[in-house]
């Protein structure tokens, strides 16, 4: 076989183990390491894991996965999502529908210090599920804002998916983070217009009676200041000493873990036990995704040497498709495939096929990062997969909800992205213009 022929061969063979239930990272590895040893021999097969191996994961930058990792799970412990959504509720009971618009502020303000979707849902499906359905609002959608705006997480920075894409498209980690700062604060103010529009035209969908006669909880200015202390100490902190210049990524997410860990121990949320816990949680997300980040630059690797790539940017960019062709079939590709797939599976195997068609038709590699993020992050909502409904699903533990109707309450919001998508195609410059200063 010729080496075109076996780089094409891998990718069918690839999709066949994973749909078969293969672990990603070993499945890439085992077609990564057969198609090299086809092409060449078993002799510089062998070399080449170890060699992707030593490069892909001796970086000093890939600190930042576990630090981040065990800020948000600090975090999470720590109740600062509960008070920062009771700050954002006391703000917000006037407006129409604002315990919805609430929870959106406060999943983009937790967002920016956890990097992590499933916390932000999990959190949430906690805090204002209750409150909302407390207020008449209907469990659908009550879960449906929760599994909407958990997506914040992944976008505004710090995020582990922009870190991954960095790492492969070989971008700044730190200018990652800027270029979604805009995409996050347009995809918040969808958000809120699409609960505003749901609150008035579909009253039923949104409200179980018309009234709201629960009573709030009126906290008074003291407490709204203790409350909101914690969480904007720690974005000054992590955002404010990486994009002031003060840290670099590592060293922002060394400083953001410290933090989180002196809150969780200044609010006595934590024991020897559950910090333990914790550690050991760390250490697995850390590993898996390290271990995938590796599978995917040798699957990276094998698929530069069969020449694919480059075969495949030149039947797009020269044929009849395009390059904006091609980034409609591939924002597409994504979408369909966040139906079955996770959000960081889906980009390991895309992006070492995509990003030299990218690069080649000439795409900000940021704004080309940003679009795949986004697009990504809509599997999280989409059925039959979506991560973030069955995890609101599990962390409410209530018989009576079902996975459906949490699907049906994120269908607005799963639009709302979309809106977003074109709008961020349309206007690069929402993605690229902080990250270029």
């Amino acid at each position: 076989m010729s080496p075109i022929e076996v780089g094409g061969y891998s990718i069918c063979v690839l999709l066949v183990l994973i749909y078969m239930g293969m672990p990603i990272a070993v499945a890439m590895v085992s077609v990564s390491f057969a198609g090299v040893a086809l092409i060449r021999n078993e002799v510089i097969a062998t070399r080449m894991i170890g060699a992707v191996a030593n490069d892909a994961l001796r970086e000093y930058l890939f600190a930042v996965v576990p630090l981040f990792v065990l800020m948000g799970l600090l975090v999470t412990v720590s109740g600062v999502g509960k008070d920062t959504f009771d700050v954002f509720e006391r703000l917000l009971k006037r407006v129409t529908a604002g315990l919805g618009i609430a929870t959106v502020f406060a999943n983009a303000v937790f967002a920016s210090i956890t990097g992590i979707s499933i916390a932000s849902a999990t959190v949430f499906s906690r805090v204002a599920v209750p409150e909302m359905t407390r207020h008449g609002y209907t469990k659908k959608f009550a879960t449906g804002v929760v599994a909407g705006s958990s997506v914040l997480g992944m976008l505004i920075p710090p995020s582990l998916l922009m870190i991954i894409y960095a790492v492969l498209a070989e971008e700044s980690v730190g200018r990652m983070f800027l270029a979604g700062v805009g995409p996050g604060l347009l995809l918040s103010v969808l958000f809120c217009a699409t609960i505003i529009i749901l609150a008035k035209t579909r009253k039923d969908f949104v409200f179980e009676t018309s009234d709201d006669n629960a009573g709030y909880v009126d906290i008074g200015g003291f407490a709204m200041l203790r409350k909101s202390v914690p969480i904007v100490s720690l974005m000054l902190l992590v955002l404010g000493g990486l994009y002031g210049g003060y840290f670099n990524p590592t060293e922002a997410g060394a400083a953001g873990a410290f933090g989180a860990l002196v809150i969780a121990l200044l609010r006595r949320s934590l024991s020897g036990k559950s910090f333990w816990s914790l550690l050991v949680e760390t250490g697995q997300i850390t590993v898996s995704v390290l271990f995938l980040i590796m599978a995917a630059t040798f699957f990276s690797r094998m698929l530069a040497l069969s020449g694919v790539p480059r075969e495949l940017a030149d039947f797009f960019l020269s044929g009849p498709v395009g390059p904006y062709g091609f980034l409609i079939l591939y924002l597409v590709l994504i979408i369909a495939l966040g139906c079955i797939i996770d959000s960081i599976s889906i980009m390991l195997i895309l992006l070492p096929i995509s990003l030299p068609i990218a690069s080649a038709a000439g795409f900000d590699l940021i704004w080309f990062g940003v679009l795949t993020v986004v697009a990504v992050e809509m599997g999280l909502l989409t059925p039959p997969f979506g991560l973030s409904v069955y995890t609101i699903k599990s962390a409410m533990n209530d018989p009576d909800l079902r996975v459906g109707e949490i699907f049906r309450g994120a269908i607005p919001f799963v639009f709302a992205m979309l809106v977003a998508l074109v709008i961020i195609a349309i206007f690069p410059s929402i993605a690229t213009w902080l990250a270029r200063l």
